[in-house]
């Protein structure tokens, strides 16, 4: 079986893709360069593990359910994007496979059979794969938020890739919800400008510990006050960690300011 990239995602806000009334084009460029991605990953996906900003734990947890209900973890949105259902199903044996692979390099895991999918999650698959028949399982991130144990979580996880389970990051490469406007353009910018020279310039060393020095980037406490959305980019890396990044999203002006990016590591199967 052919070895998998894994992905960081800027998953977009809330349930952008039941919002095209009210968003216009605004996500088109987002939604390409999801539908993109299953071109990438191709036939080899048998199912997906979502590493998600919108659920941390103390622990890894892992979603074991095998048929996951519906988080809609956002507040102000219309009443339809109440009643959005992504039924997916879930996968109990690959979930019980990724505790078992952090169990094993030391990271403590449990799974989580009641946890549904979040926005992270469904409104970020959609794109990729709506007619929700591909498998899913999510996994959290700690709520240390530490970059070394989710870099070593993603080392541990890597053989994943090779049975066919697609590794998704989703959070988002800019996150200022106080400053997502005209205030942010700065500061998303100045951060971006830097993570695409990390990721993309730097040969696997170099990047890894500009990751682990993540804060010390321009502007880095102004992009991201808290860092949970760009945590799921470490677990990504760490799958990845010796391997070749691209940037497959990148928007100067996402909601007409703001600064984002998505990124692959690793080759494509066709490649």
């Amino acid at each position: 079986m052919a070895r998998l990239p894994t992905y960081f995602v800027s998953h977009g806000g809330g349930p952008w893709p039941w919002m095209r009334e009210q968003y216009g084009t605004a996500y088109d460029q987002l939604a390409a360069s999801l539908a993109a991605l299953r071109t990438e990953a191709g036939d080899a996906v048998r199912a997906v593990l979502v590493v998600t900003a919108h659920w941390e734990t103390p622990q890894f947890m892992v979603s074991s359910g095998t048929a996951p209900g519906m988080i809609y973890d956002y507040g102000g949105f219309p009443p339809h994007t109440y009643q959005v259902k992504y039924p997916a199903p879930g996968e109990p044996a690959l979930a019980r496979r990724v505790a078992d692979l952090l169990e094993a390099a030391g990271h403590p895991a449990a799974l989580d059979a009641e946890r549904g999918f979040d926005h992270g999650t469904f409104s970020m698959l959609y794109p990729v794969y709506p007619e929700a028949r591909m498998p899913v399982v999510q996994l959290s991130i700690r709520r240390d938020l530490d970059p070394a144990t989710h870099l070593a979580a993603g080392r541990a996880l890597a053989l994943l890739r090779d049975e066919g389970i697609l590794i998704i990051g989703s959070g988002l490469s800019y996150h200022n919800l106080r400053q997502f406007g005209p205030n942010g353009r700065e500061a998303s910018r100045a951060f971006d400008g830097w993570l695409q020279h990390a990721l993309l310039e730097l040969d696997p060393a170099q990047r890894e510990q500009a990751l682990l020095r993540w804060d010390a980037a321009p502007m880095a406490r102004a992009a991201h006050p808290r860092e949970e959305h760009l945590i799921p980019l470490m677990v990504a890396l760490g799958a990845a960690e010796q391997e070749a990044a691209a940037c497959v999203y990148h928007e100067d002006a996402f909601m007409g300011n703001l600064a984002v990016s998505s990124f692959r590591f690793g080759a494509t199967p066709a490649a």
